[in-house]
């Protein structure tokens, strides 16, 4: 089966495999786990921060950074359709007391500054106290440009608050600007990434930050029940894909071009973005059966009323591209 719904549907490689069988481990809670160490070690040199903390979850990640930054009755802004505020539960707020504050996201994915200005709350009780801004990036596989990165850095000194990226794919972004994963985390404060997505780990996401922060998220790990023992299994899992599978995501997005070049000959769907290693699609007239029939044909896609998201990653290779394309063409050619 290609599987084009996410790319956190990749399997762990042989290597990667072999990796975990081997790791050495210990007790992490206790923060003997030699490989969990070394993982929160590599990826923090990696981005350039202090510190880092090995969690089950992206959403986890981002949660203990929140967490990490505000208390009960302060805010956080975010983008109206970003991942911490849409799609992880409403956790800060249900589980931390944060108000998320949405502002609109510009055509890049980029935080409308203007109207992120006017939702900065002043110093009055009458208001939940502003204490944070949030980036994503990538962001539906969009890359936020350094200069973006500064200009909200800029903004949250300018307002004394603190600056988080939900960094689930920083690697993509690296890897689109040509540049260190280092720099695209250098402005933020805290920066989650993910493992299990286009890198291929089968679980967990890190939170790097200054030990301040991290250690204050280390103690929300706990809370959340995110606190793990002979870690070091998984965790080197996640250090294999930090150390071999970062440059190939240069792959994953040429096959997302080849995709969408296949996808947009083909009578009947309209391509409306190609993003890194994401393609979005639409077809012209909607067809409600057509994700059960290209199934059929051993093609898996998330289609929901005629529009398509599909995901590149390291189990798809040209070859199953053009199968794709051709069991798409043909179910929209019946």
């Amino acid at each position: 089966m290609i599987d084009l719904r996410s790319d956190t549907v990749s399997k762990p490689t042989p290597e990667m495999r072999a990796a975990m069988a081997a790791a050495d481990v210990g007790d992490d809670v206790w923060g003997d786990d030699p490989t969990v160490n070394e993982l929160e070690r590599y990826t923090a040199e990696l981005l350039g921060k202090a510190a880092a903390l090995y969690v089950p979850s992206g959403t986890q990640s981002n949660l203990c950074g929140l967490l990490a930054h505000c208390e009960r009755g302060d805010e956080y802004i975010v983008g109206h359709h970003a991942h911490t505020y849409m799609y992880e539960g409403g956790g800060a707020a249900v589980l931390g007391s944060i108000q998320p504050q949405t502002v609109p996201t510009d055509e890049t994915g980029m935080l409308d500054l203007e109207a992120a200005e006017a939702a900065v709350k002043p110093d009055n009780s009458h208001f939940a106290r502003t204490n944070l801004l949030c980036l994503e990036n990538t962001i539906d596989g969009m890359v936020l440009t350094p200069a973006q990165h500064q200009e909200a850095r800029d903004f949250a000194d300018r307002h004394g608050l603190g600056l988080h990226l939900d960094g689930a794919r920083l690697w993509n972004a690296a890897v689109s600007l040509s540049c260190s994963p280092a720099e695209v985390a250098d402005p933020f404060d805290t920066v989650s990434v993910c493992l299990s997505k286009g890198l291929g780990a089968p679980v967990g996401s890190v939170l790097c930050g200054t030990d301040e922060l991290v250690g204050r998220a280390r103690r929300w790990r706990k809370v959340l029940g995110g606190g793990m023992r002979q870690a070091g299994i998984i965790a080197a899992g996640g250090l294999h894909a930090l150390q071999h599978h970062i440059d190939r995501l240069a792959d994953d997005h040429a096959n997302a071009q080849r995709l969408a070049a296949g996808l947009a000959a083909i009578d009947g769907i309209t391509v409306t973005g190609c993003n890194t290693n994401m393609v979005f699609s639409q077809l012209d007239q909607n067809d409600p059966t057509l994700g059960k029939r290209v199934e059929g044909r051993g093609v898996l896609a998330d289609w929901r009323f005629g529009r398509s998201r599909m995901v590149l990653h390291l189990d798809i290779s040209e070859a199953d591209v053009d199968t794709a394309l051709e069991a798409i063409a043909a179910e929209l050619a019946t």
